[in-house]
């Protein structure tokens, strides 16, 4: 069931970010270009954006990646490999030895990229309805 749904959250943020692109795309063809908007706009993009990539992440987890080759059948002292533990957030894999030795591989790059989308989206929305209370006020 959780499957489905990440997989249907993916393929709506997938569409999402394509539409809010060509939304974009319009709107700068279309002067005046209304701010507040464009700020929206553009954190729907970003919060998708981070959607699709969190799910990219955590499918690749759960399905056994993106870290598991790099879990050696023996460790450095000749411990076997036990298991590999993953987490989905932070989106990491632990290989765990029968010595107790653990080495953790995490994906910096995709929770970075992840965090940073979804600041961005959190800032834009700020600033659009910062944008929009401040236009409304105006007139």
């Amino acid at each position: 069931m959780l499957m489905a749904f990440l997989g249907v959250l993916m393929l709506i943020s997938l569409v999402t970010v394509a539409a809010g692109t060509v939304t974009v795309a319009l709107m700068m063809n279309n002067p005046p270009l209304p701010m507040s908007k464009l700020c929206a706009v553009i954190a729907l993009i970003f919060g998708s954006s981070a959607a699709a990539v969190y799910c990219y992440g955590w499918f690749s987890v759960t399905m056994g990646g993106p870290f598991p080759e790099l879990c050696e059948d023996q460790n450095a002292s000749g411990a076997e490999l036990v298991s590999i533990e993953q987490e989905q957030w932070p989106l990491r894999s632990a290989c765990v030895y029968s010595d107790g030795a653990t080495v953790e591989h995490i994906s910096m790059s995709i929770n970075v990229l992840i965090c940073t989308l979804a600041g961005l989206a959190i800032v834009l929305a700020c600033a659009s309805a910062g944008l929009r209370r401040r236009a409304s006020s105006l007139h």
